[in-house]
């Protein structure tokens, strides 16, 4: 029964977030949306880190945060804005670096914090810049390319997922510190 209500529950937060990511002008779709709409419901979301969770396509984010010791934070008051990769992100890297990864604990809580800005930023804010600085102090580039946002060198893939303590942008590769 805990396993139809969870996977009930993730089909209901991935219609929320597919209405929210309707493309439009700003986020580099092709209807016309209102960004804030879902702010009016912020009080019946979840935070980051349970949106993730229920979403069920970030489970290897969610073993690096808590690998990192970064859970708390994560789940803290914020807001934060988190360009979150999906498991197919991180499979994409090469073999043994997750697992690497895994075991360093100050350089997995580097590349997580660089995934990660301070504030709520939707995505109507971000297409306006172009660069933001993350939690571990560097900033990362964006640029809007044929209405297409990118992080680094990360495809922007879902937009505006917002969560009690922030927003959660959905990124199909995992960006990386400069060294």
């Amino acid at each position: 029964m805990k396993n139809f209500l969870t996977i009930v529950m993730s089909l209901f937060v991935l219609a929320i977030a597919s209405t929210s990511r309707a493309h439009c002008g700003a986020c580099g779709s092709e209807k016309k949306h209102d960004h804030g709409s879902m702010s009016e419901v912020k009080a019946d979301l979840t935070s980051i880190l349970e949106t993730a969770q229920t979403a069920g396509t970030f489970s290897t984010l969610l073993t690096a945060v808590e690998a990192a010791g970064l859970t708390d934070a994560l789940s803290g008051e914020g807001p934060f804005t988190i360009f979150a990769p999906t498991d197919a992100a991180f499979a994409a890297l090469p073999e043994g670096t997750v697992q690497a990864l895994l075991k360093d604990k100050e350089k997995l809580s580097s590349i997580l914090t660089y995934h990660v800005l301070s504030g709520a930023v939707k995505a109507e804010s971000i297409v306006e810049l172009d660069k933001a600085e993350t939690l571990n102090g560097q900033s990362v580039s964006i640029k809007v390319v044929e209405k297409k946002v990118m992080i680094d060198n990360a495809l922007v893939t879902t937009t505006d997922i917002i969560c009690t303590n922030g927003v959660i942008h959905v990124i199909d590769s995992v960006i990386l510190p400069k060294s």
